[in-house]
């Protein structure tokens, strides 16, 4: 069933190609996203240069599409591969989200699709990895130690409540994410990363 798990995966690729933060700097300042603040399109970037409003915004649409995204795969390929079609449909989307094909390939980082793709995917264990991330976060003031984190987090849990293909995508997945927040980390071990939440 390769096959079936590739057309997961492509569904969630183009639906994760909408950069629902590109649309909203748009609207609200006729700007790119990547024209504002530190360039990534995402929900962090805006909210912090655009406005609260305009990011929740972001977060919102940025759920919605990985939601579509699942109901398109699982329209297509759930009833040959199961569950596995929100496995391959979620990495499908984050790989969009990161590297959207019209806008040659430069994207966001992908957290709120990664949240919202392993609490679909594995209820339990994807929403205490998130809780997990999102705590650490506030605690710590630091963006990109809670988004590798989340991953970090996501890879036992995998293996634990999916088994060996999930547990693999998740591996893989975490390395994605260290790549994609690798400057971040960088800028952290050096004392120069911005922290939020904080007076």
């Amino acid at each position: 069933m390769i096959g079936m798990r590739l057309l997961a995966m492509g569904a969630g690729y183009i639906f994760g190609n909408f950069l629902t933060a590109d649309v909203v700097a748009r609207l609200c300042t006729g700007k790119r996203a990547e024209e504002i603040g530190s360039g990534n399109p995402g929900m962090a970037n805006i909210m912090s240069h655009v406005g609260k409003k305009a990011g929740v915004v972001v977060l919102l649409g940025d759920i919605v599409k990985t939601l579509l995204a699942f109901m398109a795969a699982w329209r297509l390929t759930g009833s040959f591969i199961d569950d596995a079609a929100l496995l391959w449909a979620g990495m499908g989307a984050v790989l969009g989200h990161n590297f959207p094909v019209w806008n040659h390939f430069r994207g966001g980082k992908g957290v709120t699709v990664t949240c919202t793709w392993l609490i679909i995917y594995m209820p339990l264990w994807g929403t205490v990895c998130c809780i997990a991330g999102g705590v650490l976060t506030l605690l710590t003031g630091y963006l990109p130690l809670g988004a590798v984190l989340i991953a970090l987090f996501a890879v036992p849990a995998a293996f634990l409540s999916k088994g060996l293909e999930a547990g693999i995508c998740m591996t893989v997945f975490l390395l994605l994410m260290i790549s994609r927040h690798y400057r971040g980390l960088k800028r952290m071990a050096d004392k120069k990363e911005k922290r939020f939440f904080r007076k």
